[in-house]
């Protein structure tokens, strides 16, 4: 049997109501003053950066004009002839592109185990000491805030120029960005297993290896091949600073205004970071299904 709703008397409806109204205000009060204050701090921003519209707008046509510039002129007549002309440096380009690929490889795999090796003495729930916790995240901020060009051009003025260069400044930046997701991956584990095993006597690599890693493994493949697509990337422009790899031909054809080169070199590596998207896509999807 069903229990009949009593009413509320007039005077409690009444309160309940104006208490309602008042919530409901309140809270469009609080949304319309976060607006305002998000649109104060925007305009701030965009004058002290010197963002002015007028002028992007007023000059956005000398973009397009570059762009058209440096298509080259196909025809259906002559395509075969056409492509052959515009990518008459394949050859030269390929292998420079491969180098970019093993920098981003090398640099991607030294930087997963730099950051693998740090990530548990930065994790606050493993770390041994709050002390070395705290020196070792102040390590890793340094490693990832410190653009991987400006590491590029330090240790150009090192070692020389050459793809090293960039090997070692994408992996000090992959050490510490790796290092800053594997630490938090760690700090979000359940610590059951972890206590557990600390009771029955297991030492910290035995506790590492059977409580903590199988429970992270899975994050830390998605991560590193997350990271490699963006080293990928980031190796590209390490030519620009004598690095190596695709970059550096890149730079020479647009100083030089080789313009049919520039678009022949920026379609490449497109395709390239398009393909490697992909493939590292399904490889982390396969990977994260047979370790789950």
């Amino acid at each position: 049997m069903v229990k009949p709703i009593t009413p509320l008397p007039p005077d409690r409806a009444a309160a309940l109501a104006q208490a309602y109204d008042g919530a409901v205000a309140a809270s469009r009060r609080r949304v319309w003053a976060g607006l305002a204050v998000l649109v104060v701090l925007t305009g701030l921003a965009a004058k002290a950066a010197e963002v002015r519209p007028w002028v992007l707008a007023g000059n956005i046509g000398k973009f397009t004009d570059y762009l058209a510039q440096i298509l080259p002129a196909l025809s259906l007549g002559n395509l075969g002839g056409d492509l052959a002309e515009w990518y008459w440096g394949w050859p030269k380009w390929l292998a420079l592109l491969g180098e970019t690929l093993l920098m981003a490889y090398l640099g991607t795999l030294l930087g997963a185990i730099g950051g693998f090796l740090l990530c548990f003495a930065a994790a606050g729930n493993v770390a041994r000491s709050r002390a070395g916790c705290f020196l070792v995240r102040r390590a890793l901020e340094f490693c990832r805030t410190v653009p991987e060009i400006v590491f590029a051009l330090i240790f150009v003025i090192a070692f020389g120029l050459g793809p090293m260069v960039g090997v070692l400044a994408l992996a000090i930046h992959t050490t510490g960005a790796l290092g800053k997701l594997f630490a938090e991956v760690v700090e979000n584990i359940d610590m059951k297993p972890v206590e557990s095993l600390t009771a029955a006597g297991a030492g910290r690599i035995e506790t590492l290896r059977f409580a903590v890693l199988p429970q992270v493994l899975s994050n830390f493949v998605s991560y590193g091949l997350l990271r490699f697509e963006i080293n990928v990337r980031g190796a590209g422009v390490m030519g620009f600073v004598g690095a190596g790899g695709i970059g550096q031909e890149l730079l020479v054809a647009i100083r030089n205004f080789y313009y049919a080169d520039v678009s022949a070199i920026l379609v490449l590596i497109i395709l390239t970071v398009m393909a490697i998207d992909l493939g590292t896509e399904r490889l982390r999807h396969h990977l994260l299904g047979g370790l789950r």
